[in-house]
């Protein structure tokens, strides 16, 4: 399996077999983003809501089936659970709701937090089951902050955490970026690409920080 930073929250996880899997499209120049336009196809879109910064599944390529709603589907092969959450940290009244997206990929399971703006619940941490790699907003501005962020993970004990929703020259309007997160932390590796392939049998029980760095 591989899994490939587009940008902002966006990502394209591959299959062995070929499946394409995009979740939270970004629409260009929305929200103040600055990543270049998508141009990706895929079988498969998931959207965690509808901002234009998360649920722009028109910008995807081809004719995938779209996924933006709560519940357990299987298509191209692939398990896929969407879970409700909220926008923020008062049950959705400033917000509304966010979806996590979990796949099942050639034996691992990944795990897309969206636009998550609170530590999980027992329910939620039940539905998630054991994470192998979270895909883990950590900017703040609507979502979590580095330290509600690192509290998630510690809740998750995902296998691999990759940072996404970040302060960078391509994404301005979030306070903070991939250094205040990794702050203090010792199992971080630094990326030189944008994508990583990960097999489930080398896969480690303690939790490390991948950095990536953005395709678009």
């Amino acid at each position: 399996m591989k899994i490939k930073w587009l940008g902002h929250s966006c990502f394209l996880i591959t299959s062995a077999s070929g499946v394409k899997i995009i979740a939270d499209p970004y629409k260009c120049g929305g929200m103040g983003l600055k990543y270049d336009k998508l141009g990706d196809s895929a079988h498969v879109v998931t959207a965690s809501h509808g901002h234009g910064d998360h649920g722009a599944v028109d910008e995807v390529d081809g004719d995938p089936v779209i996924l933006n709603s709560v519940g357990k589907t299987q298509t191209s092969g692939i398990d896929i659970t969407g879970i409700d959450s909220y926008h923020d940290d008062t049950q959705g009244t400033q917000r509304g709701n966010n979806i996590i997206f979990c796949f099942d990929v050639d034996g691992i399971r990944v795990c897309h937090l969206g636009d998550l703006g609170h530590t999980l619940s027992d329910s939620q941490l039940a539905d998630m089951g054991k994470v192998d790699v979270l895909l883990l907003p950590v900017g703040g501005k609507f979502t979590i902050d580095p330290v509600v962020a690192t509290n998630v993970s510690d809740q998750v004990m995902p296998k691999v955490v990759i940072p996404m929703h970040v302060k960078n020259a391509k994404c301005e309007f979030v306070p903070y970026g991939i250094d205040d997160y990794t702050k203090g932390k010792t199992k971080v590796k630094q990326m030189d690409d944008s994508e990583i392939e990960l097999m489930a049998d080398d896969l480690i029980a303690n939790t490390e920080i991948v950095i990536l760095n953005h395709a678009r």
